[in-house]
């Protein structure tokens, strides 16, 4: 396996190798990770993400799976990298992590077989699929403003190559508590499959992401928190939880809801039609004081 990571380096955007507690530049220059400013590990031409693929999730919201994947589609300004901030947008209050894996496509793919899909991918990265819940009652379909807004597609901190699925752990840490800890093996649908599937009808080229789905226990986080989404062989992405500067423009457009669908969605399942007060597990205790209150 080899690791490849993007940084700014003597303020240029540079493509450099992992070495140990290194990276290093095609031309020699070295900088450790520490001290190194990350981009996100590639310049992706589309980010495509799966709704529901693991079971846990499935299980949480009280439904099923379909009989096929379904998707939605992240802008690629969504994207940030490693150590960059997370902005939730002022008036907002529903922000939620979703530790993912994100697929690199390395060749132009196009009508392959889940057999061959695995030659068309350069390598893996790890991924946190926020969602702005705040938008879910306007933008639910699309999910372009719930899952798109600025910053909310972190990738990083490397591209690794040569790296297998199966069988691995994916942990999402909230200021040092683990809030979701499940294994790929619960996916519905691998990564050869996402890819041979959305490669029947879109052209993937080098450089695309496409987001493979989270576990269970999403929950809301505010400003001021440190996210880890850990990956076992990836490594890990950290994000911190910014407060946006300025409130969501009130003279246009649809305003940020906390309707009862917006948080039976942040809260993790559908407590709302079930007579539950409020879901139970990581990260919910908080919100099930503020809702008494309303």
């Amino acid at each position: 396996m080899v690791e490849y990571r993007r940084i700014l380096l003597n303020g240029y955007p540079c493509r450099v190798r992992r070495d140990g507690n290194e990276l290093v530049a095609d031309d020699g220059r070295r900088v450790t990770i520490d001290e190194a400013a990350h981009l996100a590990p590639v310049n992706p031409t589309k980010i495509i993400c799966i709704h529901l693929n693991y079971r846990s999730r499935v299980e949480e919201f009280m439904t099923k799976l379909p009989p096929a994947p379904t998707y939605f589609h992240k802008p690629i300004t969504a994207l940030c990298g490693h150590r960059s901030d997370v902005v939730r947008p002022a008036g907002c209050q529903w922000l939620n992590y979703e530790g993912e894996i994100a697929i690199v496509i390395g060749r132009t793919c196009r009508n392959v077989s889940p057999a061959e899909a695995g030659a068309f991918i350069a390598g893996y990265s790890v991924a946190n699929d926020y969602g702005l819940h705040d938008f879910r009652d306007t933008d639910a379909g699309s999910m372009l403003r719930v899952k798109g807004s600025d910053t909310l597609c972190p990738v990083g901190p490397g591209l690794v190559t040569d790296w297998d699925f199966r069988h691995k752990r994916i942990r999402t840490i909230v200021n040092g508590e683990v809030r979701q800890d499940a294994s790929t093996e619960e996916m519905e649908w691998d990564m050869h499959y996402i890819v041979a599937d959305i490669a029947r009808t879109i052209t993937l080229v080098p450089g695309d992401i496409l987001l493979s789905g989270t576990p269970a226990n999403s929950r809301p986080v505010q400003p001021g928190d440190v996210v880890t989404v850990a990956v076992e062989g990836l490594g890990e992405l950290t994000n911190t939880i910014v407060a946006g500067p300025t409130a969501i423009r009130t003279d246009v457009g649809a305003q940020p809801s906390g309707s009862e669908e917006v948080r039976s969605t942040a809260l993790g399942g559908d407590w709302e039609f079930r007579g539950i007060r409020a879901p139970k597990g990581p990260g919910a205790q908080h919100y099930e004081s503020t809702l008494e209150e309303d």
